[in-house]
C-alpha cells in the first residue's frame, strides 16, 4: 500500500438537510434555497477533497444514494485501523438504511485490497464510526465517545478488536452529538478539544491523558464554527473556517490551517473530519488476532 494517506469521501450529488436529528440541522434554512445550497455543497466537497489532495492525500470517492444525504460523512462508516474495518451501528433510523450500502462499499474496497478485514459489532449496540472513535498516532490509542449517539459498551469492543488501549470519553450535550464535533487529536500531541461538551468524568480522562501545555480549549465560536472537526495531515490542518485566534494558536505551534467554506454542511452538523474517513491508519504495534469473527 502506498504511504500517502488514504481517506474516502462521498459524492455529495445526494446530500441534502431534509430532516433533523441534532440541534444542528436546519431543513428550513436548506429549503429556502435547496438549489444554491446543492450547488454550494457539491463546492465545498471538491475544494475539500483538492486541498487533500495537495496535502498529499488519495482520496477515495463512494457514490451517494438517493434519500440517505448524510452518506455524505463517511467518518460514520466505520472504525479502521491495520487494515481493519469495524462497521457502524446508527441510532436514528434516519441514518440506518446507510449501513447496508457502507456495507457494500467496503466489500468492494476489500476486493480491491484497501482494506483487509469486515468486522460487525454485536447485536443490540451502536456505534457511528470514527466519529466516535479518534485514533491517536501520538499516544497509540483510541479516543472513544459515547452518550448521544455511541452506545458505552460499544467501548471495549474497539479495544478488543483491534487490541488498542482505548480512553472512553462520556460526551454530555445534544449540540456536540459525536467525539469529532468537539475533540480533535493532533500529530503533535496536543489535543484540541471544547471542554463543556464533556462530562465532568470526560475531561478528567482528557487531562489524564494529556500534559496541561498539550490541551487546547476551542472557545464557544470556534466549536461552533466546527473548527474541532478538522483533518489533520502531517503538520497541516484543514477545516471549516476558522476564527482568527484559534489560527493563530495552531500557527504558533507549527502547524498550517487551511480553511474552506463548509457552510452547507455545518447546516447538517458537519464539516471536514465527518466529510471524510483515513483507510490508512496503522498501529505502530501489532495487535492480537481478532477476537469477533470477521466476515470470510
Amino acid at each position: 500500500m502506498s504511504s500517502r494517506p488514504l481517506i474516502l469521501m462521498t459524492d455529495p450529488g445526494h446530500y441534502e438537510v431534509s430532516y433533523q436529528i441534532n440541534p444542528w440541522m436546519r431543513p428550513d434554512a436548506w429549503a429556502e434555497c435547496a438549489q444554491s445550497r446543492a450547488e454550494a455543497a457539491r463546492g465545498a466537497s471538491a475544494a475539500l477533497c483538492a486541498a487533500l489532495q495537495a496535502a498529499d492525500a488519495q482520496v477515495e470517492i463512494l457514490p451517494g444514494r438517493p434519500g440517505l444525504p448524510d452518506m455524505v460523512f463517511p467518518a460514520n462508516a466505520a472504525v479502521v485501523l491495520d487494515g481493519t474495518a469495524l462497521m457502524a451501528r446508527f441510532r436514528h433510523p434516519e441514518r440506518q438504511g446507510e449501513e447496508a450500502p457502507f456495507r457494500e462499499a467496503f466489500e468492494a474496497l476489500r476486493a480491491r485490497r484497501m482494506i483487509d478485514e469486515i468486522v460487525s459489532l454485536p447485536d443490540g449496540l451502536f456505534q457511528e464510526g470514527a466519529g466516535d472513535a479518534h485514533w491517536d498516532a501520538h499516544r497509540q490509542l483510541f479516543w472513544t465517545g459515547y452518550g448521544p449517539r455511541s452506545s458505552k459498551e460499544a467501548v471495549p469492543v474497539i479495544a478488543e478488536v483491534f487490541g488498542q488501549e482505548v480512553v472512553a470519553l462520556e460526551l454530555a450535550t445534544q449540540q456536540f452529538y459525536h467525539l469529532d464535533t468537539c475533540f480533535c487529536p493532533l500529530p503533535g500531541g496536543e489535543a484540541l478539544y471544547f471542554p463543556p461538551a464533556f462530562t465532568e468524568a470526560g475531561r478528567a480522562a482528557i487531562a489524564a491523558f494529556t500534559d496541561p501545555d498539550q490541551r487546547i480549549e476551542a472557545a464557544p465560536d470556534e466549536a461552533a464554527a466546527f473548527c474541532v472537526n478538522a483533518v489533520c495531515l502531517g503538520r497541516t490542518v484543514i477545516m471549516a473556517k476558522a476564527p482568527a485566534r484559534l489560527k493563530a494558536i495552531l500557527t504558533e505551534r507549527g502547524y498550517r490551517v487551511v480553511e474552506i467554506d463548509l457552510a452547507p454542511f455545518i447546516l447538517s452538523g458537519g464539516a471536514a473530519f465527518c466529510m471524510t474517513l483515513r483507510l490508512d491508519h496503522a498501529a505502530a504495534r501489532s495487535r492480537p488476532s481478532l477476537p469477533l469473527a470477521a466476515n470470510a
